[in-house]
């Protein structure tokens, strides 16, 4: 099975370099979608079947936060799963992210296996096979 992936990170640079985390991670990739910011990343929500997001907390427009806050606030969107990869590391702003609805939270710069990981665990794949 195949999974869509939303990266919203308004760094197009960052955006590639996950995206090929991603690829590389051993993931059953169909789409990668991106998005500059929270509000561009709920409009490919809205308009796309996504399986998984993987989002930044600093962006224009509207922030990680911000935009975790609104997709756990939609009765269809709030399943989706969020993985925060973020510079920003202040245990008040993690703790709040994860409050917010997030599974996970990767500080950056990161090791792809570390995100490769988390993205199996997420997406249910069973370590043990």
């Amino acid at each position: 099975m195949a999974f869509n992936i939303l990266i919203v990170d308004d760094s197009p640079i960052m955006r590639r370099v996950i995206a090929k985390t991603v690829k590389l991670s051993g993931v059953d990739v169909g789409e990668i979608l991106e998005a500059g910011n929270g509000l561009e990343g709920l409009e490919e929500v809205k308009n796309n079947w996504v399986d998984l997001i993987l989002s930044d907390i600093n962006m224009p427009e509207m922030n990680g936060l911000e935009f975790i806050k609104a997709l756990k606030e939609d009765e269809v969107m709030k399943s989706i799963p969020v993985i925060v990869i973020s510079t920003e590391g202040r245990d008040a702003i993690v703790q709040e992210a994860l409050s917010l609805g997030a599974v996970d939270y990767v500080t950056k710069p990161f090791q792809p296996e570390d995100i490769g990981n988390d993205i199996l665990k997420v997406l249910g794949y069973d370590f043990e096979e």
